[in-house]
């Protein structure tokens, strides 16, 4: 994406003049001279809906899901119900699930994004090349078993091959099992500071300071275990792991 804005960019500068540069003008309706304007006004219509389904888009089909789920189990698991705040866990969900999507969208770039604004493929064969480099991450995070029911459930025949499922198919499936996995690795975080607070709760029990909430004692130890034990390294390089 950053690529093609700056070469939008650089179009937009070598079409401007020393002291204007290039304006839109809506003028208002008019009749069509012919079907390829009727197309033209219906490809716009589509890109402006993509440009507002995008935030849908990158949560549905990216590795998004996965990562904002487990960062937020993890702040549940420690206790700091507003530290880190969400506008920074959602910060680091969105650069990690760029660095994670990073080959497949060079990938999108190198073999339809740069050959169609070179005019080497139609736009019809570089919306075929991207769709199948998603699909191919998103097969790859997807269990049959996932997939299978959806397939049921539109009551198709079981494809013979990947190519074979429709894409309708496989995102939810994909997001289904990106829930499943993300609920798997929040429940081994939960582990060591689910001990944690027992053991702290057990202790205030035997001195009989039943009164004292375990999680105001327990906190600072659980803390200090997440440093010492350099967490957001493990957790973070464990998580960018799970997608490999």
């Amino acid at each position: 994406m950053t690529t093609l804005w700056l070469k939008l960019m650089v179009q937009v500068m070598n079409h401007a003049h020393a002291d204007a540069l290039p304006g839109i003008q809506l003028t208002g309706l008019s009749q069509t001279q012919g079907p390829e304007q009727v197309a033209t006004v219906l490809k716009i219509f589509a890109l402006l809906t993509i440009l507002g389904l995008a935030p849908s888009i990158l949560i549905m089909m990216t590795s998004f899901v996965r990562i904002i789920i487990v960062l937020s189990f993890l702040r549940q698991a420690i206790g700091t119900q507003v530290l880190p705040p969400n506008q920074l866990l959602v910060g680091l969900a969105l650069f990690l699930t760029t660095f994670i999507m990073a080959p497949v969208w060079k990938g999108i770039h190198e073999e339809a994004l740069s050959p169609y604004l070179d005019n080497k493929i139609s736009q019809r064969e570089a919306i075929g090349y991207a769709e199948a480099k998603i699909r191919s991450f998103m097969f790859a995070q997807t269990r049959d078993k996932d997939l299978g029911l959806f397939i049921k459930l539109a009551k198709t025949e079981a494809p013979k091959k990947k190519a074979d499922v429709e894409t309708y198919l496989l995102i939810p499936a994909f997001m289904i099992s990106e829930l499943k996995t993300a609920f798997q690795i929040g429940f081994l975080i939960y582990v060591p500071f689910l001990i944690i607070d027992m053991v702290v709760a057990s202790i205030l029990m035997a001195m009989g300071m039943m009164m004292l909430p375990p999680v105001i004692i327990s906190l600072p130890f659980k803390l200090i275990l997440f440093v010492l034990v350099d967490g957001w390294q493990l957790v973070i390089g464990s998580l960018v792991r799970s997608f490999g």
